[in-house]
């Protein structure tokens, strides 16, 4: 038989086939906190209860995991992150009332300012802060995801400037340093820090000044490639 033939008279139904879902667990930054999107279930199971944006598969209009976590986000929120990383899969016969279940998920950081007014819109989805997350009860398996994507935010702060990706397109180094201070929760050397970014060149000057306390603040904004730079050593604390 070839594999023309075998694949011809293949039937996928002969075997179990686990619920197959994706969920995101997406951060902002907004007013000193760390944020994650939630929205409201509105059907069973766990109906009523906050989970994380997601669904299930469509064979018929996805071709990929990551077409699934952007268009279950566009319906069920109206955001699209600026990148979205494969974080973890989630799986067993507990998860979900429904059956054995799978779950692909994915993170990433946006900045609040480009998609809180699509949040605004939906009448069931909400920036929570993560503080206030933690004591929730969430659908699901929701909170051991949330709790698994704030540590690979964590570590990742620590070794690179992805959270520049929740901040305004231009920023000033003070707003990059808080923000990693507040997703890694403790403070770091303000020489130190500014020395690693400015001699791993991962900022453009854009020449235009924001007025703050004190003396004008000079606007940064992302290079294209420097959310995928690592530092080869840690920030210091």
């Amino acid at each position: 038989m070839s594999e023309e033939e075998y694949l011809s008279t293949y039937d996928k139904r002969a075997f179990d086939t686990p619920l197959l879902s994706v969920d995101a667990v997406l951060f902002t930054y907004h007013e000193g906190l760390l944020k994650v999107l939630l929205v409201k279930r509105s059907a069973h199971p766990e109906m009523g209860k906050w989970a994380l944006p997601g669904g299930f598969v469509s064979e018929a209009e996805d071709s990929t995991l990551e077409d699934t976590v952007v268009r279950k986000l566009k319906e069920k929120t109206g955001v699209v992150p600026p990148y979205v990383e494969q974080l973890y899969t989630f799986g067993g016969k507990a998860r979900d009332k429904r059956g054995w279940s799978v779950t692909v998920c994915y993170t990433a950081l946006i900045a609040h300012q480009v998609c809180q007014s699509h949040v605004e819109t939906v009448a069931d989805a909400s920036w929570v802060p993560l503080d206030r997350v933690g004591k929730m009860d969430l659908a699901f398996d929701h909170q051991e995801i949330v709790r698994f994507a704030h540590e690979r935010l964590v570590q990742k702060a620590l070794y690179s400037i992805v959270p520049a990706y929740a901040l305004p397109e231009k920023f000033t180094l003070p707003e990059l340093q808080q923000v990693h201070e507040v997703i890694i929760g403790k403070p770091l050397q303000k020489k130190s820090f500014r020395r690693r970014i400015e001699q791993a060149e991962l900022l453009v000057d854009t020449g235009e000044k924001r007025s703050e306390t004190g003396r004008p603040a000079t606007l940064y904004r992302m290079r294209a490639d420097s959310g995928s730079h690592t530092f080869v050593r840690n920030l210091e604390l």
